[in-house]
Order: C-alpha cells, then sequence, then structure tokens
C-alpha cells in the first residue's frame, strides 16, 4: 500500500515485473472474438503470432522471401497451426475477396509506394461489415528513416490518411494519437480504425 501510494499518478511510467505489452495483448486478445485477420506487410509476424492466440485465423503477407521463409519455421516451431505466411505484395493482396474479417497494416503503409492502393486492397480482401486497423507514423522530419529503416513515406498527415482511408470506401472512421516516444525524433504513433 506504501509502494503504490508513493507512485500514485506515474505508476504507469515506472518499471513493474511482467508488465509488458505482450502480457496486456494477451489480456485484450481474450475480450475479441475469434476472427480471421490478414496482417498485412507481416514482418516475421509478431503481431501476427500475438494474434494467433485467439484469432480463427491469421494470415501474415509480406513481400520477401526471406522473411516469409523465417516466419513459416517460426510459427512451425512454435505449434501454431491457424497462422500461414503468404509471399506477396500489400498492393495486391494474395488474398480472396471478402476473406477475412479483419486487415492490419502494422507499420507497413509507410512502406508503401501507393498506400491509397494497399487500403483499396485492404477494402476488396474484407467481409461486409469488416474492420480496417492501421498503426503507422504520424508525419515527421526524420529523413534518415529512409535509408535506416528503408521507410518509403516519413508518416502520414493526418488529413491524408483519412482521405485515403474515405476513397478506399471504409466508414465510420477513427484516427487518434496512440504513442509519442519521449526521445526525439519523437515518432508519433496514430491508430486508424474504419469498417467496411
Amino acid at each position: 500500500q506504501v509502494y503504490f501510494n508513493q507512485v500514485a499518478g506515474r505508476f504507469d511510467q515506472k518499471y513493474g515485473p511482467g508488465r509488458s505489452w505482450q502480457a496486456f495483448g494477451q489480456v485484450l486478445l481474450r475480450l475479441i472474438p475469434p476472427l480471421d485477420i490478414a496482417d498485412l506487410g507481416s514482418g516475421e509476424g509478431l503481431i501476427g503470432e500475438l494474434l494467433a492466440n485467439n484469432a480463427r485465423k491469421v494470415i501474415c503477407v509480406d513481400n520477401s522471401k526471406n522473411i516469409v521463409r523465417f516466419g513459416q519455421k517460426k510459427v512451425k516451431k512454435a505449434g501454431l497451426k491457424n497462422i500461414q505466411f503468404s509471399l506477396g505484395d500489400i498492393e495486391n493482396i494474395p488474398l480472396k475477396s471478402k476473406s477475412v474479417d479483419v486487415a492490419l497494416f502494422s507499420h507497413a503503409l509507410h512502406h508503401a509506394q501507393h498506400p491509397e492502393i494497399a487500403l483499396s486492397e485492404a477494402h476488396r480482401i474484407l467481409r461486409p461489415e469488416g474492420q480496417l486497423i492501421i498503426l503507422d507514423l504520424l508525419e515527421h522530419q526524420f529523413e534518415n528513416a529512409k535509408e535506416i529503416y528503408g521507410d518509403y513515406w516519413l508518416g502520414f498527415p493526418i488529413n491524408t490518411l483519412y482521405e485515403w482511408v474515405e476513397t478506399a470506401g471504409f466508414k465510420d472512421i477513427e484516427i487518434t494519437e496512440a504513442a509519442r516516444e519521449e526521445e526525439p525524433p519523437h515518432f508519433t504513433t496514430l491508430l486508424v480504425i474504419a469498417r467496411k
């Protein structure tokens, strides 16, 4: 009781044993029904693996053969049977129309040459009332991101993202600031949620 009284108001800024985003993610996943999820621009499938704990099926799509190969080995070793990796581009998603409930872009859109095409593709693969979820950076001026991280875009202005999502055919669009890094260059992550 003494400890908690001392850290009141700044508890979320202090280290606590076992308080990780993975653990919190596991809790949140138990609150949603099993869904078919497309993790678009998935990389090695870090989020896909987490989602697979409660999803009906997760399809991780990435355009790197090496990443897809690595992801396939990793999930096989972990014994996850409801997650698969597919080689493909987020601007030409190798999934059938109306085949998933959720289309997720987690820090992937800023790697796309034409994000608006990727968003139209996400709309195509979603079932009616399916959900689009985007985590990506707010527009920034850290030019080195192109060389260091292979970024094509330096994040996005909120109004541009909104316009692209709306033009792709989505409705009930919400864009909020999900996180802001304390260290320079103070990357800010946006969360976009919309419905088909």
